[in-house]
Protein backbone atom coordinates (compact mmCIF):
# COMPACT_ATOMS: atom_id res chain seq x y z
CA UNK A 1 0.00 0.00 0.00
CA UNK A 2 1.28 3.29 -0.96
CA UNK A 3 1.43 6.14 1.91
CA UNK A 4 -0.45 9.38 0.93
CA UNK A 5 2.11 12.45 1.03
CA UNK A 6 -0.01 13.55 4.23
CA UNK A 7 0.79 10.20 6.40
CA UNK A 8 4.50 10.34 5.18
CA UNK A 9 5.76 13.32 6.34
CA UNK A 10 3.63 13.15 9.51
CA UNK A 11 5.46 9.14 10.25
CA UNK A 12 8.86 10.88 8.83
CA UNK A 13 8.07 13.28 11.98
CA UNK A 14 7.40 11.33 14.85
CA UNK A 15 9.34 8.70 14.21
CA UNK A 16 12.72 8.63 16.70
CA UNK A 17 16.15 9.73 14.97
CA UNK A 18 17.41 6.02 15.36
CA UNK A 19 15.03 4.45 13.56
CA UNK A 20 14.78 7.17 10.84
CA UNK A 21 18.49 6.39 10.27
CA UNK A 22 17.66 2.13 9.99
CA UNK A 23 14.80 2.84 8.07
CA UNK A 24 16.79 5.19 5.19
CA UNK A 25 19.83 2.71 5.55
CA UNK A 26 17.51 -0.19 5.35
CA UNK A 27 14.92 1.15 3.04
CA UNK A 28 12.45 -1.53 4.38
CA UNK A 29 9.69 0.95 5.55
CA UNK A 30 9.95 4.03 2.45
CA UNK A 31 12.30 3.55 -0.19
CA UNK A 32 10.52 0.24 -0.65
CA UNK A 33 6.98 1.17 -0.60
CA UNK A 34 7.00 4.90 -0.87
CA UNK A 35 6.02 5.98 -4.49
CA UNK A 36 6.02 9.92 -6.06
CA UNK A 37 2.95 11.49 -5.56
CA UNK A 38 1.26 14.40 -7.35
CA UNK A 39 2.82 16.63 -4.17
CA UNK A 40 6.28 14.88 -4.63
CA UNK A 41 5.98 15.67 -8.46
CA UNK A 42 4.72 19.31 -7.75
CA UNK A 43 8.03 19.92 -5.26
CA UNK A 44 10.60 17.79 -7.46
CA UNK A 45 9.76 19.20 -10.89
CA UNK A 46 10.30 22.80 -10.35
CA UNK A 47 12.84 22.10 -7.99
CA UNK A 48 15.59 20.16 -10.51
CA UNK A 49 14.36 22.66 -13.55
CA UNK A 50 16.13 25.22 -11.49
CA UNK A 51 19.10 23.54 -10.67
CA UNK A 52 19.44 22.30 -14.36
CA UNK A 53 19.23 25.70 -15.23
CA UNK A 54 21.62 27.39 -12.24
CA UNK A 55 23.93 24.33 -13.82
CA UNK A 56 24.07 25.24 -17.35
CA UNK A 57 25.85 29.22 -16.11
CA UNK A 58 27.97 27.28 -13.66
CA UNK A 59 29.18 25.13 -17.02
CA UNK A 60 29.86 28.58 -18.49
CA UNK A 61 31.92 29.26 -15.34
CA UNK A 62 33.77 26.33 -16.85
CA UNK A 63 33.92 27.25 -20.69
CA UNK A 64 35.22 30.61 -19.57
CA UNK A 65 38.31 29.26 -17.53
CA UNK A 66 38.94 26.83 -21.02
CA UNK A 67 38.00 29.96 -22.87
CA UNK A 68 41.12 32.07 -20.40
CA UNK A 69 43.54 29.16 -21.01
CA UNK A 70 43.32 29.16 -24.51
CA UNK A 71 42.95 32.85 -25.36
CA UNK A 72 44.84 34.68 -22.95
CA UNK A 73 48.01 34.72 -24.98
CA UNK A 74 46.33 36.45 -27.77
CA UNK A 75 45.85 39.28 -25.57
CA UNK A 76 47.77 42.67 -27.18
CA UNK A 77 51.11 43.24 -25.32
CA UNK A 78 52.08 46.52 -26.80
CA UNK A 79 50.03 49.35 -29.27
CA UNK A 80 51.23 48.38 -33.16
CA UNK A 81 52.57 51.55 -33.44
CA UNK A 82 53.14 54.89 -31.86
CA UNK A 83 51.37 58.27 -32.40
CA UNK A 84 53.49 60.84 -33.78
CA UNK A 85 51.66 63.34 -32.55
CA UNK A 86 49.75 62.48 -29.54
CA UNK A 87 46.07 62.72 -29.74
CA UNK A 88 44.00 65.02 -27.70
CA UNK A 89 42.05 63.38 -24.73
CA UNK A 90 39.50 64.75 -22.24
CA UNK A 91 39.41 63.38 -18.79
CA UNK A 92 35.99 63.17 -17.63
CA UNK A 93 35.42 62.73 -13.99
CA UNK A 94 31.96 62.34 -13.11
CA UNK A 95 31.21 63.16 -9.59
CA UNK A 96 27.85 63.08 -7.26
CA UNK A 97 27.91 63.80 -3.30
CA UNK A 98 31.74 62.40 -3.34
CA UNK A 99 33.13 64.62 -0.65
CA UNK A 100 35.49 62.42 1.09
CA UNK A 101 37.07 61.22 -2.00
CA UNK A 102 37.24 64.06 -4.88
CA UNK A 103 40.45 65.83 -3.32
CA UNK A 104 42.33 61.92 -3.67
CA UNK A 105 40.58 61.67 -7.18
CA UNK A 106 41.67 65.15 -8.73
CA UNK A 107 45.36 64.83 -6.89
CA UNK A 108 46.05 61.93 -9.03
CA UNK A 109 44.67 63.32 -12.07
CA UNK A 110 46.67 66.19 -12.23
CA UNK A 111 49.30 63.92 -12.06
CA UNK A 112 48.54 62.07 -15.02
CA UNK A 113 51.97 62.33 -17.06
CA UNK A 114 51.05 63.94 -20.77
CA UNK A 115 51.07 67.01 -22.51
CA UNK A 116 48.88 69.68 -21.04
CA UNK A 117 48.44 71.35 -24.42
CA UNK A 118 46.91 68.45 -25.90
CA UNK A 119 44.90 67.47 -22.75
CA UNK A 120 41.44 68.95 -20.97
CA UNK A 121 40.14 67.67 -16.97
CA UNK A 122 36.27 67.87 -17.04
CA UNK A 123 35.28 67.90 -13.67
CA UNK A 124 31.40 67.01 -14.21
CA UNK A 125 29.75 67.45 -10.87
CA UNK A 126 25.99 67.17 -9.87
CA UNK A 127 26.44 67.54 -6.53
CA UNK A 128 24.02 68.91 -4.04
CA UNK A 129 25.85 68.78 -0.66
CA UNK A 130 28.54 70.35 0.21
CA UNK A 131 31.02 68.41 -2.44
CA UNK A 132 29.48 71.40 -5.14
CA UNK A 133 31.54 74.60 -3.07
CA UNK A 134 34.55 72.36 -2.23
CA UNK A 135 35.55 70.98 -5.29
CA UNK A 136 34.62 74.36 -7.00
CA UNK A 137 37.07 75.69 -5.00
CA UNK A 138 39.36 73.16 -4.87
CA UNK A 139 39.16 73.22 -8.97
CA UNK A 140 39.78 76.70 -9.23
CA UNK A 141 42.73 77.06 -7.27
CA UNK A 142 44.20 73.64 -9.33
CA UNK A 143 43.53 75.74 -12.23
CA UNK A 144 45.25 78.75 -10.93
CA UNK A 145 48.59 76.74 -10.74
CA UNK A 146 48.15 75.89 -14.56
CA UNK A 147 46.77 72.99 -14.70
CA UNK A 148 43.92 72.25 -17.39
CA UNK A 149 41.24 71.83 -15.30
CA UNK A 150 37.21 72.55 -15.91
CA UNK A 151 34.74 72.70 -13.33
CA UNK A 152 30.83 71.62 -15.08
CA UNK A 153 28.00 72.03 -12.27
CA UNK A 154 24.47 70.77 -12.93
CA UNK A 155 21.50 71.90 -11.38
CA UNK A 156 19.64 68.79 -12.30
CA UNK A 157 20.58 65.08 -12.23
CA UNK A 158 19.25 63.99 -15.50
CA UNK A 159 20.09 60.94 -16.96
CA UNK A 160 22.45 60.50 -13.94
CA UNK A 161 25.87 59.95 -14.80
CA UNK A 162 25.22 58.81 -17.86
CA UNK A 163 23.64 62.55 -18.71
CA UNK A 164 26.75 63.80 -16.97
CA UNK A 165 29.08 62.52 -19.31
CA UNK A 166 27.10 63.17 -22.33
CA UNK A 167 26.39 66.64 -21.38
CA UNK A 168 30.43 66.87 -20.89
CA UNK A 169 31.11 65.98 -24.14
CA UNK A 170 29.37 69.22 -25.83
CA UNK A 171 32.65 70.93 -24.61
CA UNK A 172 35.01 68.12 -24.62
CA UNK A 173 37.78 68.76 -26.99
CA UNK A 174 39.40 65.35 -27.05
CA UNK A 175 39.48 62.93 -29.51
CA UNK A 176 39.94 60.23 -26.92
CA UNK A 177 37.82 60.17 -23.67
CA UNK A 178 39.10 58.62 -20.47
CA UNK A 179 36.73 58.55 -17.47
CA UNK A 180 37.17 57.63 -13.37
CA UNK A 181 34.67 56.81 -10.96
CA UNK A 182 35.15 58.85 -8.05
CA UNK A 183 36.91 56.40 -5.82
CA UNK A 184 39.71 55.83 -8.77
CA UNK A 185 43.58 56.64 -8.37
CA UNK A 186 44.95 56.32 -11.79
CA UNK A 187 48.34 55.69 -12.23
CA UNK A 188 50.83 58.98 -13.03
CA UNK A 189 51.68 56.93 -16.62
CA UNK A 190 47.87 55.46 -17.49
CA UNK A 191 47.43 57.83 -20.66
CA UNK A 192 50.79 56.89 -22.18
CA UNK A 193 50.05 53.29 -22.08
CA UNK A 194 46.45 53.09 -23.22
CA UNK A 195 46.38 56.20 -25.90
CA UNK A 196 48.50 54.12 -28.79
CA UNK A 197 46.31 51.91 -28.54
CA UNK A 198 44.09 53.95 -30.98
CA UNK A 199 46.34 54.03 -33.76
CA UNK A 200 44.50 51.30 -35.14
CA UNK A 201 41.48 53.17 -36.22
CA UNK A 202 38.43 50.66 -35.57
CA UNK A 203 39.74 50.51 -31.25
CA UNK A 204 36.73 51.80 -29.86
CA UNK A 205 37.71 51.22 -26.39
CA UNK A 206 40.62 50.26 -24.30
CA UNK A 207 39.62 49.15 -20.53
CA UNK A 208 42.49 48.32 -17.95
CA UNK A 209 42.19 46.21 -14.81
CA UNK A 210 40.53 46.58 -11.38
CA UNK A 211 43.09 46.67 -8.36
CA UNK A 212 41.99 47.79 -4.90
CA UNK A 213 43.90 50.17 -1.97
CA UNK A 214 41.30 48.93 0.91
CA UNK A 215 41.45 45.05 -0.34
CA UNK A 216 42.53 43.84 3.16
CA UNK A 217 40.39 46.12 4.98
CA UNK A 218 38.19 43.39 6.42
CA UNK A 219 36.46 39.79 5.03
CA UNK A 220 33.96 41.83 3.10
CA UNK A 221 36.35 43.75 0.98
CA UNK A 222 38.87 40.62 0.60
CA UNK A 223 35.25 38.87 -1.00
CA UNK A 224 34.36 41.82 -2.85
CA UNK A 225 38.14 41.82 -4.61
CA UNK A 226 37.74 38.06 -5.43
CA UNK A 227 34.58 38.73 -6.77
CA UNK A 228 35.54 41.38 -9.15
CA UNK A 229 38.78 39.31 -9.74
CA UNK A 230 37.13 36.81 -11.28
CA UNK A 231 35.50 39.27 -13.30
CA UNK A 232 38.84 41.06 -14.41
CA UNK A 233 41.02 37.91 -15.03
CA UNK A 234 39.07 35.27 -16.38
CA UNK A 235 35.98 36.72 -18.09
CA UNK A 236 37.42 39.97 -20.04
CA UNK A 237 40.57 37.94 -21.13
CA UNK A 238 38.30 34.91 -22.27
CA UNK A 239 36.27 37.42 -24.18
CA UNK A 240 39.10 39.59 -25.44
CA UNK A 241 41.58 36.88 -26.29
CA UNK A 242 38.42 35.05 -28.15
CA UNK A 243 37.42 37.91 -30.06
CA UNK A 244 34.08 38.14 -28.32
CA UNK A 245 31.84 41.19 -27.26
CA UNK A 246 32.75 42.62 -23.82
CA UNK A 247 31.93 45.73 -21.92
CA UNK A 248 33.85 49.07 -20.85
CA UNK A 249 33.07 48.97 -17.27
CA UNK A 250 32.41 52.44 -17.09
CA UNK A 251 35.71 53.79 -15.28
CA UNK A 252 39.51 53.14 -15.70
CA UNK A 253 39.09 52.99 -19.46
CA UNK A 254 39.86 55.27 -22.66
CA UNK A 255 37.34 55.68 -25.13
CA UNK A 256 37.05 57.17 -28.92
CA UNK A 257 34.68 59.93 -28.87
CA UNK A 258 34.08 58.72 -32.71
CA UNK A 259 32.98 55.60 -30.97
CA UNK A 260 30.57 56.96 -28.89
CA UNK A 261 28.77 58.86 -31.14
CA UNK A 262 28.73 56.53 -33.91
CA UNK A 263 27.02 54.20 -31.16
CA UNK A 264 24.12 56.87 -30.38
CA UNK A 265 26.28 58.60 -27.36
CA UNK A 266 25.61 57.76 -23.67
CA UNK A 267 21.65 56.48 -22.96
CA UNK A 268 20.24 57.03 -19.48
CA UNK A 269 17.03 54.12 -19.89
CA UNK A 270 19.91 51.22 -17.92
CA UNK A 271 21.40 51.75 -15.04
CA UNK A 272 24.17 50.43 -17.15
CA UNK A 273 25.31 52.80 -19.05
CA UNK A 274 28.94 51.24 -19.83
CA UNK A 275 27.60 47.87 -20.80
CA UNK A 276 24.26 49.09 -23.29
CA UNK A 277 26.88 51.48 -24.97
CA UNK A 278 29.92 48.77 -25.37
CA UNK A 279 27.18 46.54 -27.05
CA UNK A 280 25.73 49.23 -29.22
CA UNK A 281 29.22 50.20 -30.35
CA UNK A 282 30.58 46.70 -30.59
CA UNK A 283 27.57 45.57 -32.82
CA UNK A 284 28.60 48.57 -35.34
CA UNK A 285 32.09 47.10 -35.93
CA UNK A 286 34.26 48.79 -32.91
CA UNK A 287 36.29 46.35 -31.35
CA UNK A 288 37.31 46.73 -27.82
CA UNK A 289 40.64 45.49 -25.78
CA UNK A 290 41.79 45.13 -22.41
CA UNK A 291 44.98 45.10 -20.90
CA UNK A 292 45.17 42.96 -17.64
CA UNK A 293 48.54 44.27 -16.81
CA UNK A 294 48.12 47.94 -16.35
CA UNK A 295 45.70 48.17 -12.99
CA UNK A 296 44.32 51.22 -12.19
CA UNK A 297 43.35 51.37 -8.16
CA UNK A 298 40.01 52.11 -6.81
CA UNK A 299 38.12 52.05 -3.23
CA UNK A 300 35.68 48.83 -2.05
CA UNK A 301 32.65 49.53 -0.49
CA UNK A 302 33.33 48.88 3.30
CA UNK A 303 29.70 48.28 4.61
CA UNK A 304 27.29 45.48 3.66
CA UNK A 305 24.69 47.57 2.82
CA UNK A 306 26.31 49.80 0.10
CA UNK A 307 28.23 46.32 -1.22
CA UNK A 308 24.30 45.57 -1.41
CA UNK A 309 23.22 48.41 -3.06
CA UNK A 310 25.77 48.40 -5.40
CA UNK A 311 25.36 44.76 -6.46
CA UNK A 312 21.70 45.05 -7.08
CA UNK A 313 22.18 48.29 -9.01
CA UNK A 314 24.58 46.30 -11.27
CA UNK A 315 22.07 43.64 -11.48
CA UNK A 316 19.30 45.44 -12.29
CA UNK A 317 21.17 47.23 -15.05
CA UNK A 318 21.96 43.78 -16.71
CA UNK A 319 18.54 42.78 -16.82
CA UNK A 320 17.75 45.83 -18.45
CA UNK A 321 20.16 46.10 -21.00
CA UNK A 322 19.58 42.35 -21.68
CA UNK A 323 15.78 43.20 -21.98
CA UNK A 324 16.51 46.28 -24.41
CA UNK A 325 19.45 45.06 -26.73
CA UNK A 326 19.28 41.08 -26.42
CA UNK A 327 16.82 40.43 -28.69
CA UNK A 328 18.68 42.99 -31.32
CA UNK A 329 22.04 40.86 -30.81
CA UNK A 330 20.12 37.60 -31.43
CA UNK A 331 19.02 38.71 -34.93
CA UNK A 332 22.34 40.42 -35.42
CA UNK A 333 24.05 38.95 -38.51
CA UNK A 334 27.40 38.41 -35.98
CA UNK A 335 28.62 34.75 -35.51
CA UNK A 336 26.57 32.64 -33.05
CA UNK A 337 29.25 32.25 -30.41
CA UNK A 338 28.72 36.12 -29.80
CA UNK A 339 25.06 35.56 -29.66
CA UNK A 340 25.44 32.96 -26.83
CA UNK A 341 28.28 34.92 -25.06
CA UNK A 342 26.05 37.90 -24.81
CA UNK A 343 22.88 35.95 -23.46
CA UNK A 344 25.46 34.41 -20.80
CA UNK A 345 26.95 37.67 -19.97
CA UNK A 346 23.89 39.60 -19.54
CA UNK A 347 21.62 37.04 -18.30
CA UNK A 348 23.25 35.93 -14.86
CA UNK A 349 21.60 37.59 -11.85
CA UNK A 350 18.69 35.59 -13.24
CA UNK A 351 19.98 33.15 -10.81
CA UNK A 352 19.38 35.40 -7.82
CA UNK A 353 15.51 34.52 -7.84
CA UNK A 354 15.67 31.25 -8.92
CA UNK A 355 18.04 30.62 -5.58
CA UNK A 356 15.44 31.93 -3.89
CA UNK A 357 12.93 29.26 -4.82
CA UNK A 358 15.35 26.61 -4.32
CA UNK A 359 16.17 27.81 -0.89
CA UNK A 360 12.35 27.70 -0.54
CA UNK A 361 11.91 24.22 -1.84
CA UNK A 362 15.14 22.75 -0.30
CA UNK A 363 14.02 21.41 2.86
CA UNK A 364 10.91 19.44 1.33
CA UNK A 365 12.60 18.01 -1.46
CA UNK A 366 15.60 16.82 1.01
CA UNK A 367 12.73 14.67 2.68
CA UNK A 368 11.38 13.56 -0.22
CA UNK A 369 15.08 12.88 -1.62
CA UNK A 370 16.34 11.17 1.66
CA UNK A 371 13.73 8.31 0.86
CA UNK A 372 14.48 7.79 -2.38
CA UNK A 373 17.24 6.10 -2.56
CA UNK A 374 21.12 6.99 -2.17
CA UNK A 375 21.95 5.85 -5.50
CA UNK A 376 19.65 8.47 -7.27
CA UNK A 377 20.67 11.06 -5.52
CA UNK A 378 24.41 10.44 -6.55
CA UNK A 379 23.10 9.80 -9.79
CA UNK A 380 21.30 13.35 -10.24
CA UNK A 381 21.69 15.15 -7.27
CA UNK A 382 25.59 15.27 -6.96
CA UNK A 383 26.01 16.02 -11.05
CA UNK A 384 23.62 19.28 -10.93
CA UNK A 385 25.63 20.16 -7.35
CA UNK A 386 28.96 20.20 -9.07
CA UNK A 387 28.29 22.08 -12.30
CA UNK A 388 26.36 24.80 -9.94
CA UNK A 389 28.29 25.01 -6.54
CA UNK A 390 31.11 23.52 -7.60
CA UNK A 391 32.24 25.12 -10.44
CA UNK A 392 31.85 28.94 -8.26
CA UNK A 393 34.60 27.49 -6.31
CA UNK A 394 36.93 26.77 -8.95
CA UNK A 395 36.05 30.09 -10.62
CA UNK A 396 36.97 31.77 -7.99
CA UNK A 397 40.18 29.67 -6.79
CA UNK A 398 41.74 29.97 -10.82
CA UNK A 399 41.64 33.36 -10.72
CA UNK A 400 42.81 34.25 -7.50
CA UNK A 401 45.55 31.61 -8.85
CA UNK A 402 46.32 33.64 -12.01
CA UNK A 403 46.65 36.88 -10.16
CA UNK A 404 48.88 36.06 -7.38
CA UNK A 405 49.90 32.81 -7.83
CA UNK A 406 52.01 33.43 -4.53
CA UNK A 407 49.91 33.71 -1.71
CA UNK A 408 46.17 32.70 -3.41
CA UNK A 409 45.49 29.90 -1.10
CA UNK A 410 44.61 32.14 0.95
CA UNK A 411 41.19 32.15 -0.85
CA UNK A 412 40.79 28.39 -0.07
CA UNK A 413 39.77 29.93 3.62
CA UNK A 414 37.88 32.59 1.96
CA UNK A 415 35.18 30.13 0.50
CA UNK A 416 32.53 30.43 2.96
CA UNK A 417 32.69 33.95 2.70
CA UNK A 418 32.69 34.31 -0.68
CA UNK A 419 29.67 31.83 -0.72
CA UNK A 420 28.06 33.72 2.35
CA UNK A 421 28.18 36.68 0.34
CA UNK A 422 26.45 35.21 -2.42
CA UNK A 423 23.32 34.12 -0.17
CA UNK A 424 23.56 37.54 1.23
CA UNK A 425 22.78 39.44 -2.02
CA UNK A 426 19.97 36.90 -2.93
CA UNK A 427 17.00 38.97 -1.24
CA UNK A 428 18.17 42.92 -2.70
CA UNK A 429 19.31 41.03 -6.23
CA UNK A 430 16.30 39.26 -6.74
CA UNK A 431 14.39 42.63 -5.72
CA UNK A 432 16.67 44.09 -8.49
CA UNK A 433 15.74 41.56 -11.13
CA UNK A 434 12.36 41.52 -10.64
CA UNK A 435 11.95 45.41 -11.28
CA UNK A 436 13.95 45.22 -14.40
CA UNK A 437 11.96 42.57 -16.04
CA UNK A 438 8.80 44.15 -14.97
CA UNK A 439 10.21 47.87 -16.36
CA UNK A 440 10.17 49.24 -12.96
CA UNK A 441 12.25 52.64 -13.14
CA UNK A 442 14.61 53.45 -10.53
CA UNK A 443 17.21 56.40 -9.79
CA UNK A 444 20.91 55.88 -10.26
CA UNK A 445 22.06 55.47 -6.14
CA UNK A 446 25.53 55.97 -5.47
CA UNK A 447 28.14 53.78 -3.38
CA UNK A 448 29.28 55.53 -0.69
CA UNK A 449 33.27 56.06 -0.56
CA UNK A 450 34.89 57.57 2.33
CA UNK A 451 39.05 57.71 1.37
CA UNK A 452 39.83 55.02 3.57
CA UNK A 453 43.18 54.79 5.19
CA UNK A 454 44.30 52.23 8.00
CA UNK A 455 41.62 50.39 9.45
CA UNK A 456 39.31 53.39 10.37
CA UNK A 457 36.41 54.65 8.65
CA UNK A 458 36.92 58.52 8.51
CA UNK A 459 34.54 60.20 10.72
CA UNK A 460 31.38 61.86 9.15
CA UNK A 461 30.36 58.64 7.10
CA UNK A 462 26.91 58.60 8.11
CA UNK A 463 26.27 61.62 5.94
CA UNK A 464 26.13 58.98 3.19
CA UNK A 465 25.11 56.21 4.51
CA UNK A 466 21.54 54.86 2.66
CA UNK A 467 19.00 53.63 5.07
CA UNK A 468 18.58 49.89 4.79
CA UNK A 469 14.55 49.58 5.32
CA UNK A 470 13.14 46.51 5.57
CA UNK A 471 16.04 44.42 4.17
CA UNK A 472 17.73 43.08 7.30
CA UNK A 473 14.47 42.26 9.36
CA UNK A 474 13.76 40.01 6.35
CA UNK A 475 17.04 38.49 5.60
CA UNK A 476 17.13 37.56 9.77
CA UNK A 477 13.72 35.97 9.10
CA UNK A 478 15.14 33.74 6.51
CA UNK A 479 18.25 33.52 8.11
CA UNK A 480 15.94 31.58 10.97
CA UNK A 481 13.87 29.80 8.74
CA UNK A 482 17.05 27.91 7.73
CA UNK A 483 18.39 27.70 11.14
CA UNK A 484 15.21 25.36 12.29
CA UNK A 485 15.79 23.57 9.72
CA UNK A 486 19.50 23.05 10.44
CA UNK A 487 18.31 21.10 14.12
CA UNK A 488 15.61 19.76 11.75
CA UNK A 489 18.56 18.08 9.25
CA UNK A 490 20.56 16.83 12.61
CA UNK A 491 17.57 15.30 14.42
CA UNK A 492 16.19 13.64 10.92
CA UNK A 493 20.38 12.35 10.57
CA UNK A 494 20.04 14.28 7.24
CA UNK A 495 23.53 15.67 6.82
CA UNK A 496 23.81 15.82 2.97
CA UNK A 497 21.32 18.94 3.74
CA UNK A 498 23.71 20.48 6.39
CA UNK A 499 26.51 22.18 4.20
CA UNK A 500 23.42 23.86 2.33
CA UNK A 501 21.58 25.28 4.96
CA UNK A 502 24.32 26.58 6.89
CA UNK A 503 25.64 27.98 4.02
CA UNK A 504 21.94 29.79 4.00
CA UNK A 505 21.92 30.37 7.30
CA UNK A 506 25.09 32.26 7.54
CA UNK A 507 24.75 34.02 4.46
CA UNK A 508 21.45 35.68 5.66
CA UNK A 509 22.47 36.23 9.18
CA UNK A 510 25.52 37.90 8.00
CA UNK A 511 23.69 40.34 5.96
CA UNK A 512 21.23 41.22 8.27
CA UNK A 513 22.97 41.63 11.31
CA UNK A 514 25.92 43.85 9.60
CA UNK A 515 23.72 46.01 8.63
CA UNK A 516 21.68 46.69 11.56
CA UNK A 517 24.83 46.84 13.58
CA UNK A 518 26.76 49.36 11.09
CA UNK A 519 23.57 51.61 11.16
CA UNK A 520 23.21 51.21 14.94
CA UNK A 521 27.09 52.33 15.19
CA UNK A 522 26.11 55.01 12.48
CA UNK A 523 23.66 56.69 15.01
CA UNK A 524 26.21 56.89 17.71
CA UNK A 525 28.54 58.06 16.25
CA UNK A 526 26.05 60.85 14.60
CA UNK A 527 24.67 61.50 18.04
CA UNK A 528 28.53 62.08 19.79
CA UNK A 529 28.70 64.43 16.48
CA UNK A 530 25.53 66.39 17.28
CA UNK A 531 26.46 66.74 21.24
CA UNK A 532 29.67 67.91 20.08
CA UNK A 533 28.43 70.60 18.12
CA UNK A 534 26.05 71.53 20.85
CA UNK A 535 28.58 71.60 23.54
CA UNK A 536 30.74 73.98 20.96
CA UNK A 537 27.80 76.17 20.45
CA UNK A 538 27.37 76.65 24.00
Amino acid sequence: MTITSAAYYGLFLTLSPVQRAVNALSDDTFAGAHKLTWFDWSLLIPYFAIMAVLSMYGMYRYEVIRNYLKHRKKLPQAPPAQFETLPRVTVQLPLYNERYVVERLLESVIQLEYPRDRLQIQVLDDSTDETHPFTQALVARLRAEGHPIEYHHRDNREGFKAGALQEGLKTATGELIAIFDADFVPPRDFLMRTVHFFTEPKVGVVQTRWSYLNRNYNVLTEVEAILLDGHFVLEHVARCGRGLFFNFNGTAGVLRRQMIEDAGGWEHDTLTEDCDLSYRAQLKGWKFLYLPGLDCPSELPVEMHAFQVQQSRWAKGLVQVAKKLLPGILRAPIPWRHKVEAFFHLTPNISYPLMMVVSALLVPVMIVRFYMGWWQMALIDLPLIFASFCSIIAFYLFAERELDRRNWKRTIWMLPALLAVGVALAVINTRAVMEALLGIKSSFVRTAKYAIAGNRVRVGETKYRRKSGWLPFIELGIGTYFLVMIFWAVDSYNFLALPFLTLFTSGYYWAGFATLYQEYQSRLRWQRQRQLGLETAR
